[in-house]
């Protein structure tokens, strides 16, 4: 129940429907109690009039007891109408108040995924994240809707029925209630065992969706290598697993429910030999044993459902443990400190990177200062650090440690507000992602407003040498892409996510190897168009090919996360192996 702590600020904020949904448990279960009244006191009623008109056998007196039984069953209709329509109120309540918290819990769990860095997500799978969102919330609803009515239900019932039952006969009562001590401490026992079982399934239920979701993403490579019947067999072996841990729990309360419902059977077996003992000495009406046997009914169904309570408990209290996790992760208060202003330079200063979990330094001891209006370029080998600069320069990582090496205009990265920075920001990362929206959706998708005018995005496609691919395209601009945008080619992403960076006007570019796809005629002409564009613009331009470079006005080498030269073009193409070799190499596609 710790874990379940974390919902009582949910229970606060309800509160007020909550307590009106505990009035209306009371009033149905004060309502329920009062049927067994109704039950003995008419009961007795025919029995006095029964023996009365013993041996009278006239019309008159079979009336009589027609009438005594048309108004006792009135009565008691008319008191199960009233329950039924405080039951009513009370689902209303407590239920809607459980959809209420699941629709507070998923958006707040979502608006932390979106203030975690990049770090988290390189620990978490996607399908985890969607299954403690989906499955977890949903598990921790039950516990504030049903769990939480049927555990008020119960108490109110042993309360008012326990009290009712010992207004009749106190000695029979505490008969009837013996074996409830052992009922409690076996649902203590199969709770412990539940809880974990409860746990366990749910990191199955993980693995599996995350096993899915990969599976769907990557469809078209496990289809491509023929590996559809491996992946096959590795979902059927996830899905085992998960059914035995279902099974095994399944065991547990295959045992728990005839347990209960052979303990409060054998109360209903002292109720009937103890009340008929006492209905015979005279000290008990058979209205009385009636009574006291539609009490013990009406204890056999809240008992039944402590289990299931228990139960959906324990798979709560399992799954707002997993959400807990992510709600409490660290994050950077992107929205705090200062507001973003640019205009003199960047500066790094012995800068120090490592990844979390990783023992290798992405980055060592980097210094460099790059001023407004400059473009850098930033090459290097495979594996050199050139994306991780990239990415600490677009504030994709955070650590304070290493942010408070990035200065803009003096001011540590940390200390800035990431909102207002990322406003005057453009990235265009390695991995580009287009959403399931237009082309024209997706190129707009960094405008604040969220419109942008014809004129403006004409430039942009033009600029990234998109006009030529739009007659291939069903409804040119409009044409819905599918999910990521999976109906393009690697080259068509490159130059959308290009222009989707070009139409934000941003002080700040960061393109990371943004061309890699893209053949050298098409890339020479979108090099021309850029140029222009970043004429007032600071830009860090990662590139492994010549042609990006040569428009910057500065470049500089990486080598295992050190910085080994810096210089213009013609600088390093003299002095420079690695860079000499590289121009070289690719010379052939600019003659």
């Amino acid at each position: 129940m710790r874990e379940l702590l974390f919902l009582n600020q949910y229970l606060i904020k309800y509160g007020k429907m909550m307590l009106w949904g505990i009035l209306f448990i009371l009033l149905t279960n004060v309502f329920s109690a009062s049927v067994p009244i109704l039950v003995r006191l008419g009961l007795d009623e025919a029995l006095k009039q029964s023996l009365w008109i013993t041996g009278r056998g006239d019309a008159l007196a079979s009336s009589l007891i027609f009438q005594t039984a048309l108004a006792f069953g009135v009565g008691i209709l008319l008191l199960a109408i009233v329950r039924g329509v405080f039951m009513y109120f009370m689902r209303q309540t407590l239920i809607v108040v459980s959809r209420k918290v699941e629709y507070d819990l998923k958006n707040r769990l979502y608006n932390k995924y979106q203030k975690l860095g990049e770090s988290f997500y390189r620990k978490h799978m996607t399908g985890d994240l969607l299954s403690r969102m989906s499955e977890d919330v949903s598990n921790v609803r039950m516990y504030i809707g049903p769990a939480i009515m049927y555990f008020a239900n119960m108490i109110f019932t042993f309360v008012v029925v326990i009290y009712q039952m010992s207004q009749a006969n106190a000695s029979l009562t505490i008969w009837v209630l013996l074996p409830l001590p052992v009922l409690s401490y076996s649902i203590y026992q199969v709770s412990r065992r539940m809880n974990l079982g409860n746990k366990q399934i749910q990191e199955q239920l993980s693995v599996i969706t995350a096993s899915a979701q990969e599976t769907f993403a990557g469809i078209r490579i496990i289809k491509s290598f023929g590996m559809e019947a491996t992946f096959s067999a590795k979902f059927q072996a996830e899905g085992e697993e998960y059914k035995n841990r279902n099974m095994k729990l399944a065991k547990i309360n295959a045992l728990f429910f005839p347990m209960m419902l052979l303990l409060m059977g054998l109360s209903t077996l002292i109720v009937i030999y103890l009340g008929g003992k006492e209905v015979e000495k005279g000290a008990f009406t058979p209205g009385n044993l009636a009574e006291f046997v539609i009490y013990l009914n009406m204890l056999i169904w809240p008992v039944a459902s402590l289990g299931w309570t228990t139960a959906l408990v324990q798979k709560a209290a399992a799954s707002q443990k997993r959400i807990n996790e992510f709600l409490t992760a660290d994050e950077h208060q992107e929205i705090a400190g200062k507001p973003f202003v640019f205009n003199r330079e960047i500066t790094i200063d012995n800068l120090n990177f490592t990844y979390e979990g990783k023992t290798q330094p992405a980055l060592k001891n980097i210094s460099l200062t790059i001023k407004r209006g400059e473009i850098l370029g930033v090459t290097g080998r495979t594996g050199s650090g050139k994306s991780t600069l990239a990415q600490l320069l677009s504030a994709m990582y955070y650590a304070s440690q290493d942010a408070s090496r990035v200065l803009i205009d003096g001011v540590p990265m940390h200390e800035i507000n990431l909102h207002d920075f990322r406003r005057h920001l453009a990235y265009v990362p390695q991995d580009v992602f287009l959403f399931s929206e237009t082309i024209s959706d997706n190129i707009a998708f960094g405008i604040e407003t969220g419109e942008l005018s014809p004129e403006e995005l004409q430039k942009a496609v033009k600029a990234a040498c998109l006009d030529k691919d739009i007659p291939q395209w069903p409804n040119g601009l409009n044409t819905l892409l599918g999910e990521r945008g999976v109906s393009l080619s690697g080259g068509q992403k490159q130059r959308v996510a290009l222009a989707r960076a070009l139409v934000k006007r941003a002080s700040l570019y960061v393109l990371d190897d943004c061309l890699s796809a893209v053949d050298a005629e098409t890339e020479r002409q979108i090099i021309e168009h850029v140029s222009h564009w970043l004429k007032d613009a600071t830009a860090i331009v990662v590139a492994h090919r010549i042609a990006p470079l040569r428009m910057a006005d500065r470049i500089i080498v990486l080598e295992e996360g050190v910085i080994t030269d810096i210089g213009t073009h013609d600088e390093l193409v003299l002095r420079c192996d690695y860079y000499r070799n590289l121009n070289e190499s690719q010379s052939a596609e600019f003659q």
